[in-house]
């Protein structure tokens, strides 16, 4: 999980980049939520990339395109945005760079 410093106490805060992905990421929002700053290291890596709020639960990536290329899978059945692990589903260079720009601390 990446560490950074929580907005509320200034202690650590844990974290995963998979959390930007995921309909109850970031303790189903009502954590500190992340999402920005890896919609921000996407763009910086040159992806358009698109995030909403899913109700009340936690904002997610909607889009993350290169080239006009949709990289988010819905086009595979096994899919369920939301829901699957980005790791089994995303390209393995996307995963990588996720990795890299945001790696585990423990």
């Amino acid at each position: 999980m990446v560490c950074t410093t929580c907005d509320i106490c200034g202690g650590e805060y844990h974290w995963n980049w998979v959390d930007a992905f995921d309909k109850f990421g970031f303790d189903d929002g009502d954590g500190q939520i992340e999402t920005p700053m890896v919609v921000w290291a996407l763009e910086e890596a040159g992806y358009n990339v698109e995030s909403t709020d899913w109700g009340l639960h936690n904002n997610v990536i909607i889009s993350i395109k290169k080239d006009s290329v949709e990289l988010i899978p819905y086009d595979n059945p096994e899919y369920r945005f939301g829901y699957s692990d980005p790791h089994d589903y995303f390209p393995e260079y996307l995963v990588n760079l996720l990795d890299e720009a945001f790696p585990p601390v423990f």
